[in-house]
C-alpha cells in the first residue's frame, strides 16, 4: 500500500478502541497482505489473537498474526514482555501445522523476560487483593490473566531485578543476575504469602539458558532492524495487543494492563517515531465487552448480555473466561479514536447484532450531580458512578454473515453503522460479518 502524500510505502497501526478482544487479529491478518513487516509493540502472553483461515483456527499470544502469511517478517519488539516458554510453544505449534518461522520471526534483545516468579507474584497478589476488606476500586483484585505481565513490567522499571531476552544468551551474566534477583523475589513472594517462595538461581539459570539457546536464532536488535526496513522501503504494520481503554496511562486505571497499548506505545515500544505512521485502523466491536474487573457503564448483566455472549462466542482466547457484554459505548470509542489518532474504523462482529428488536448506542454519560457529558472518564472510581445515556435504534432481523457489500446490508444495520461513523467522527474502513477472511466488507 502506498502513502498518498509521498507515493512511498504506507506504514500502518492496528489498535483496539475498547477493552480488548475486538478482533484485532483478523484485521492484522487482512492488512498483512499490504505490508512487508508486522510488529508487535506491547503486552505479553496475556493477549490473545484468534485468526480463522479456511477451516483452520489459530490462537496466537506472542507471535504477530502476520506469521500466517508467507514471506512476511514478524517482529516482537522491545516493548513486549516475553514468556520464553509460551513463545517456544507457539513456534512449535506453528511448525507442527506447516508454518515455518525460522526466517520470518525476530525478537528484540531488549524485550523483557517473564519469569516463573512473575507468574507466582501475579497470582498471589490477586489472591491477596481479592481477600481485601474494603473492596474499593483501588484495592480490589484487578482480574489479571495471572501470566506475570504486570510484575515483569514492574521489574523493568525497578531495573536491578529485570532480565532481558539478550541476557538469556549469556550464561554467566544470567547466573550473576539471578543470584541477586532470586533472594529479592523470594522475599517478595514470602511477604505475599506464596507457597514455595524460595527460588533456586542455579535451576533457573540452567532452564532459561537452555531456552535462550533455542531462541538464539530469533533474538536480535530489532530497533536497527526496523529502521533498516524503513530505509529499504518496506511497509510496516504495527500490531497492538490489549486495547486503548486498558492503557496504563490513559485507560480505566487501575483496572488496566501494564503497558501503553494505545498507539502512543508504538514509538517507545519499537524505536520508530510516530511520524512514520500514516494510517491508524481502530478496531471496535458492534457492541462492548470487558474481561475481569473494572467499570463497564453499558454492561448488560441480563438476557441481552447473555444473548450477545452466546452469539459472539465471548470467551477469552487466553483464559477461557466468559466476557462481560453490553451495548456499544460510543463515548469510550470516540475517546480512544481521538487518543490513538485513528484514521479509519473497523467494526467487528456486526453479525452478532442481528435479531434484536432494538439496539442501543451510549452517546453520553449522566454524572452523579445530574449533568451529562460526552467525555470519557479514564478513572475507575469515577467511571463506576456514571449512567449511560442511550440512543435507541430499531434492530434488524436479517442475518448478515453472507453479505459481501455494505450497501447490501439490511437498511437498519446500515443506519446503525452510519450513526457510529457520525458520532465517532471517523469513517468505517472495514466491517466484519463473520470470523473468516472472506466475511469482511472493505470500504470502497
Amino acid at each position: 500500500m502506498k502513502n498518498p502524500q509521498s507515493n512511498g510505502p504506507c506504514h500502518s497501526a492496528v489498535v483496539g478502541l475498547q477493552w480488548g478482544d475486538e478482533g484485532k487479529g483478523k484485521v492484522v491478518d487482512l492488512l498483512t497482505a499490504e505490508h512487508d513487516v508486522i510488529v508487535r509493540y506491547n503486552g505479553g502472553a496475556n493477549a490473545g489473537h484468534t485468526v480463522v483461515v479456511g477451516d483452520q483456527r489459530y490462537a496466537l499470544h506472542l507471535v504477530p498474526s502476520g506469521i500466517l502469511y508467507g514471506g512476511k517478517l514478524c517482529v516482537i519488539a522491545n516493548g513486549v514482555v516475553v514468556d520464553p516458554i509460551t513463545l517456544l510453544e507457539e513456534i512449535d505449534m506453528l511448525r507442527d501445522r506447516g508454518i515455518e518461522v525460522a526466517e520470518s520471526l525476530r525478537v528484540s534483545d531488549r524485550a523483557h523476560v517473564v519469569m516463573p516468579y512473575h507468574k507466582m507474584h501475579d497470582e498471589t497478589l490477586e489472591t491477596a487483593l481479592a481477600g481485601s476488606a474494603s473492596g474499593t476500586g483501588a484495592t480490589r483484585a484487578l482480574g489479571t490473566t495471572k501470566r506475570g505481565i504486570g510484575p515483569a513490567y514492574a521489574d523493568k522499571v525497578y531495573r536491578a531485578t529485570a532480565l532481558r531476552m539478550g541476557d538469556l544468551l549469556e550464561g554467566q551474566r544470567l547466573w550473576e543476575k539471578l543470584q541477586v534477583i532470586c533472594p529479592i523475589q523470594s522475599a517478595r513472594l514470602a511477604a505475599l504469602g506464596a507457597k514455595d517462595a524460595v527460588l533456586d538461581p542455579r535451576q533457573l539459570t540452567v532452564q532459561f539458558e537452555s531456552l535462550g539457546r533455542r531462541l538464539k536464532p530469533f533474538i536480535t536488535d530489532t530497533t536497527y532492524l526496523l529502521h533498516d526496513q524503513l530505509t529499504a522501503g518496506q511497509a510496516i504494520l504495527f500490531e497492538g495487543a490489549n486495547a486503548c481503554l486498558l492503557d496504563v496511562d490513559h485507560g480505566t486505571y487501575p483496572f488496566v494492563t501494564s503497558s501503553n497499548c494505545s498507539t502512543l506505545g508504538v514509538p517507545a515500544g519499537t524505536g520508530i517515531p510516530f511520524t512514520n505512521i500514516h494510517r491508524v485502523v481502530g478496531i471496535m466491536k458492534a457492541y462492548a465487552t470487558r474481561v475481569g474487573g473494572g467499570p463497564f457503564p453499558t454492561e448488560q448483566d441480563n438476557a441481552i448480555g447473555d444473548r450477545i455472549r452466546d452469539r459472539g462466542q465471548e470467551y477469552g482466547t487466553t483464559t477461557g473466561r466468559p466476557r462481560r457484554c453490553g451495548w456499544l459505548d460510543l463515548v469510550a470509542v470516540r475517546y480512544s479514536a481521538m487518543l490513538c489518532g485513528t484514521t479509519g474504523l473497523a467494526c467487528m462482529l456486526l453479525d452478532v447484532m442481528s435479531g434484536f428488536e432494538e439496539v442501543k448506542l451510549c452517546t453520553r454519560y449522566r454524572l452523579p450531580d445530574g449533568t451529562t457529558t460526552d467525555r470519557f472518564i479514564p478513572d475507575a472510581a469515577r467511571l463506576q458512578d456514571v449512567e449511560p445515556v442511550y440512543e435507541t435504534l430499531e434492530g434488524w432481523a436479517e442475518e448478515t454473515a453472507g453479505i459481501t457489500d455494505r450497501q447490501a446490508l439490511p437498511s437498519l444495520a446500515r443506519a446503525y453503522l452510519d450513526r457510529i461513523e457520525h458520532i465517532v467522527g471517523v469513517p468505517l474502513e472495514i466491517i466484519s460479518v463473520g470470523p473468516e477472511r472472506s466475511q469482511t466488507l472493505m470500504a470502497g
